[in-house]
């Protein structure tokens, strides 16, 4: 309920004697301006005149549920982000045309797009073989077994594009929107824009691989220039789930609980002294939600709970499955329990083949595939499919010809970065799944038909979010900054259900 301040002001009727003096309007506001009167009137005033703002009119600072722009077909997203820009020919865009120019010269007419022509090779056929897969018909190549058999939960982009060849950059694009640090990531935009809808566990969780940060380390899921809650968590897939989670010493409830009531006062009282200091609002939100999360978070990445049966599906035990297996069950988990983003990172660029394309790219698929088919299974078994968007892909493509090794040897061959082309997947809410849309030409080089950019990748996340990407902002040096910039963006509808 709104609370509103009534002020009688009356300028006409002198005082009876004896009595108590009608105020004239300048005479109440100046004696009341410099006290807690004045103060109490400020707060009044401000709720009356924010009481009709829409949630993004003033930048919100917590984590508490908003309202989207419209009804939503996802509640939440696992984005499986792959490291390094894995090879769209030898995975999902078969080119026979590879096969027919095999061993001939073609560097030249892409030469702007090699990084280093003294390593450029010629025209490369896939190591691998394809066949197509499910009711749909989706081609994929023999080194993702898995995945071939869920090819009718998911919708292929085959005609996607970036701007920039460059790991760091295109890495920046992929998650900030921008090739530059400072800029939040989608994670970020997503929990500003929708909060969460869990207040015990953090929500935007990041599960990062313990081998190791991926390139740009934690920038790939900063805050930037929102509030410092809206910040990625990094939740340890094995052990702890974070770090001093837990005392050393056990103590009684009713302890703990006095404790903690007489820090929130505290705090509070700290914090109504420094008004307008978001970083300070972000470290008290963080030790209440640390506070919170001693039970929430282990229970969480608590994985004993788990079946044999479920812990087979994802390959958790087994090898080279169990590290990412256990990060997709707990992505999950994760979902399941109401948080909003979460995000999967390989441990430096093992999808960056530049030699040795044959093993290395196989050895990703293995450490990969198995887990990603089990989480699109375990989503659909426990109803959590048609709520939760799941999206697959890197910061770039591949070239079609061959990079060599120093010492020449083809055998070892792989492939250099590629701006031009690249695939990406979408399963689960809103999703038309055993859809392929978008090609590329016949080598594979670059897109040519239904192309999808970063930005229109960026619209599509945030549509199936109930989030219309061009007022999902905050005013920032006066302009209204968003995930997708000032770019020409379109949300991709031929893959939407």
């Amino acid at each position: 309920m709104s609370h509103r301040l009534i002020v009688v002001l009356d300028n006409q009727r002198p005082p009876p004697e004896g009595g108590t003096t009608n105020l004239a309007r300048r005479s109440f506001f100046s004696q009341v301006a410099g006290g807690i009167y004045g103060t109490a009137l400020a707060s009044l005033l401000a709720r009356d005149l924010y009481a009709n703002d829409s949630p993004r009119a003033r930048p919100p600072s917590d984590l508490s549920p908003r309202r989207p722009h419209f009804d939503p077909k996802a509640r939440a997203v696992i984005h499986l982000y792959m490291n390094g820009g894995p090879s769209q020919m030898d995975l999902f865009d078969p080119k026979p045309k590879l096969d027919e120019l095999h061993g001939t010269q073609h560097f030249k007419e892409i030469a702007g797009e090699i990084e280093n022509l003294r390593d450029a090779g010629s025209i490369m056929r896939s190591p691998y073989k394809f066949a197509q897969h499910g009711q749909s018909g989706m081609w994929v190549s023999d080194v993702m077994p898995h995945i071939a058999r869920r090819v009718d939960d998911i919708a292929l982009v085959r005609s996607m594009y970036t701007t920039n060849l460059t790991h760091e950059p295109a890495i920046y694009l992929i998650h900030t929107g921008k090739m530059g640090p400072g800029r939040p990531s989608i994670g970020s935009w997503v929990t500003y824009g929708l909060g969460s809808e869990n207040q015990n566990l953090p929500a935007y969780v990041v599960l990062d691989d313990p081998l190791g940060l991926p390139i740009n380390g934690v920038e790939n899921w900063q805050s930037g220039f929102l509030p410092p809650v809206f910040q990625g968590t990094r939740f340890k897939s094995t052990g702890s789930p974070v770090l001093n989670l837990h005392p050393d010493v056990a103590r009684p409830e009713a302890v703990v609980a006095l404790e903690q009531d007489l820090i929130a006062r505290l705090d509070a009282a700290h914090k109504g002294k420094r008004p307008g200091n978001p970083r300070l609002d972000a470290r008290i939100a963080s030790y209440e939600l640390a506070a919170r999360m001693q039970f929430a978070a282990s229970d969480a990445l608590d994985l004993s709970k788990e079946t044999q049966g479920t812990l087979d599906i994802y390959g958790v035990g087994k090898q080279p499955t169990d590290s990412y297996g256990r990060r997709c069950l707990i992505a999950r988990r994760l979902v399941e329990r109401g948080v909003r983003f979460v995000q999967l990172f390989i441990n430096q660029q093992i999808w960056d083949n530049h030699t040795g394309l044959a093993a290395d790219l196989k050895a990703a698929c293995d450490r990969t595939d198995l887990p990603i088919a089990g989480l699109l299974q375990d989503l659909k078994q426990r109803g959590l499919f048609d709520s939760t968007l799941i999206v697959w892909g890197g910061e770039f493509g591949r070239l079609p010809i061959a990079q060599l090794p120093k010492d020449k040897d083809e055998k070892k061959a792989g492939r250099d970065h590629n701006k031009n082309a690249m695939c990406t997947w979408f399963a689960g809410a809103g999703i038309k799944a055993g859809t392929v849309h978008g090609t590329t030409d016949d080598l594979g080089f670059a897109a040519v038909e239904n192309k999808v950019s970063v930005p229109d990748w960026h619209a599509t996340i945030l549509h199936l979010l109930g989030l219309h990407y061009e007022e999902l902002f905050i005013e920032q040096n006066g302009l209204r900054e968003r995930l997708t910039g000032v770019n020409p963006a379109r949300v991709v509808k031929e893959i939407l259900a």
